[in-house]
């Protein structure tokens, strides 16, 4: 039998991952900050929409420059996952104090990261809600993985430090392409 379950604690049963780590740059300073809150919401061109906190230092970059990278780390990077999102831009050079590299992008101005198994260039195509909800629209510009990496496990948030890496991939008949 179901029983009630907390309101605040409806974000660990829904919350998709992975978490990612998505750079900004404005005026040739680069900042790059954790996050979680991400859904697809197209197939082509490929667009996301995000959720970024007004409260941290990268909302006004993005919302000034129209531009991120959404950066996918793998479970390996873990730890430095969580010192990033346990850290401001406004006082530290994360990348620095991380050990984290950037590398430039095609076609936007904040950086990839090295390290990590994948990065999605992304400009921002709506930004209406960005002031009520601080969602954001983002197209894929370009995509980014290293192919020496065959079975990426990344990380999916559940809240209050908890997170599941993904494990076993399983394969079964759809008609979806």
């Amino acid at each position: 039998m179901k029983k009630s379950y907390p309101l605040s604690k409806v974000y660990g049963l829904l919350e998709p991952g992975p978490v990612v780590l998505v750079t900004t740059a404005q005026k040739g300073r680069a900042n790059v900050m954790t996050l979680s809150w991400l859904t697809m919401m197209d197939f082509e061109p490929p667009l996301i929409g995000m959720v970024l906190s007004d409260r941290n230092y990268s909302f006004a970059t993005l919302k000034a420059t129209k531009q991120c990278v959404i950066n996918i780390p793998t479970v390996e990077l873990a730890k430095k996952v969580v010192a990033v999102g346990n850290s401001s831009g406004r006082r530290i050079d994360k990348f620095a104090a991380f050990g984290l590299t950037p590398r430039p992008a095609k076609h936007v101005a904040p950086p990839l990261i090295e390290e990590c198994y994948a990065s999605l260039e992304c400009r921002v195509t709506d930004a209406h809600m960005a002031s009520k909800y601080n969602f954001f629209v983002l197209e894929v510009l370009q995509a980014w993985i290293d192919p020496a990496r065959k079975h990426p496990r990344t990380l999916h948030h559940l809240g209050k430090g908890r997170f599941v890496v993904d494990g076993r991939t399983i394969t079964l008949p759809s008609r979806m392409k």
